[in-house]
């Protein structure tokens, strides 16, 4: 291959992970957690508050699952029936143990999903919802790129073990901040038991939430645990206070017999944000300009309108700053909501969001006609 095309190759590269970099991160100290990755990440605002190999490609074994849940509550009718399959009837355990024909409604089998961390609900939701798993994977793993998460691949709806089957703790944060967004999910992910009916057989299936973590720490809602023999322990945990959420990963946390060290890390990575950080207020308006002057206008002047303000997760040692980027003038015409500038938050000197500044109004361009009513209207 010739000398330039590699260079371009090269540089072609560096722009594409410079896009897949995660969203600013805080300045964090030393945790003692066991996990193999892990990372802390504020909710609202996807800002990374502590993270270790946050994002190196790991199995992820059931917490998938998330995954699986929130692409069947934003694709799929929850009231269809679902008939299980010879497939589905044979996943390996855990499994609901429904056997082959029985019929579920397609919500029931997402709290089966979701509590009792049932292998054979999710083969069944695949199949239902994009017709075979093969494809249910790839419409997951299309999905994930929508959310921003590149380094995640889905081949299983269940999370066992493939070895094209693999996310990163960021990605799986940035997952989960998008499901907690679903009202269904996050009500899923809370009840502690929950019962479902076959509705071909009329047999009733008792389904126990098996998140410890629901007991373990105070306002906990979640979210999903998992294990393979690949991926060793795993779990996503979630804390929501005053509607805002601290987000927890951590893959690989130990193997047998060592399966408390996933809650333990949890907890560790937990009390870090609730001990060092809090929701602070941050003002962005006080620096745009009530107005902008307009040359060749037929107003003379066009009121602009930008975020007024933003909450986010700050500890003591942040130091934020606000740029501004806005023209003195701007030159008709003018189209409402155009965007006129930027204001840049800034978080210990980097770049940590950018939001626009726009056009409150139209401001129309002068012409021949607009000249001519004014000369009328002077005679």
């Amino acid at each position: 291959m010739k000398k330039h095309t590699l260079i371009l190759l090269s540089f072609l590269m560096s722009i594409f992970m410079l896009s897949c970099a995660p969203v600013s991160r805080a300045q964090t100290k030393d945790i003692p957690i066991h996990a193999r990755a892990a990372v802390l990440m504020d909710g609202s605002t996807q800002r990374i508050l502590y993270g270790k190999n946050e994002t190196e490609r790991l199995p992820m074994a059931s917490t998938t699952k998330i995954m699986t849940c929130l692409y069947t509550l934003e694709h799929g009718r929850l009231t269809d029936i679902v008939t299980i399959s010879d497939k589905a009837a044979s996943a390996p355990k855990v499994r609901l143990g429904a056997p082959a024909g029985s019929r579920f409604l397609l919500s029931d089998l997402l709290y089966a999903l979701m509590l009792e961390s049932d292998n054979d609900a999710a083969i069944a939701i695949a199949e239902h919802v994009s017709g075979s798993v093969e494809q249910f994977c790839i419409d997951m793993t299309n999905e994930a790129r929508d959310y921003g998460c590149f380094r995640t691949s889905f081949q299983t709806p269940n999370g066992l073990d493939s070895d094209d089957h693999y996310t990163t703790c960021y990605d799986l944060a940035l997952i989960t901040c998008r499901a907690l967004e679903n009202r269904k999910f996050r009500s899923i992910i809370k009840e502690r038991e929950y019962t479902i009916k076959d509705l071909k057989h009329k047999r009733c299936y008792s389904l126990n939430n098996k998140d410890r973590f629901l007991d373990l720490y105070p306002d906990s809602i979640g979210v999903k645990t998992g294990f393979t023999s690949k991926a060793g322990y795993c779990f996503v945990g979630a804390v929501e206070k005053k509607e805002h959420y601290l987000i927890s990963v951590v893959l690989g946390s130990g193997w047998p017999p060592n399966r408390s060290w996933k809650w333990e890390d949890t907890k560790q990575l937990m009390n870090y944000g609730t001990k060092n950080y809090s929701l602070q207020k941050i003002v962005l308006n006080k620096e745009i300009p009530g107005t902008i002057a307009v040359n060749c206008g037929q107003k003379n002047n066009c009121p602009v309108k930008g975020h007024e303000s933003i909450q986010m997760l700050l500890s003591p040692e942040d130091h934020v700053s606000i740029k501004t980027d806005i023209p003195d003038t701007i030159t008709a015409p003018v189209y409402k909501n155009d965007r006129i500038g930027t204001v840049t938050v800034m978080i210990n000197n980097t770049k940590y969001r950018q939001y626009p500044v726009v056009a409150a109004r139209g401001i129309a361009r002068t012409d021949f006609f607009f000249y001519l009513g004014i000369l009328l209207q002077s005679l």
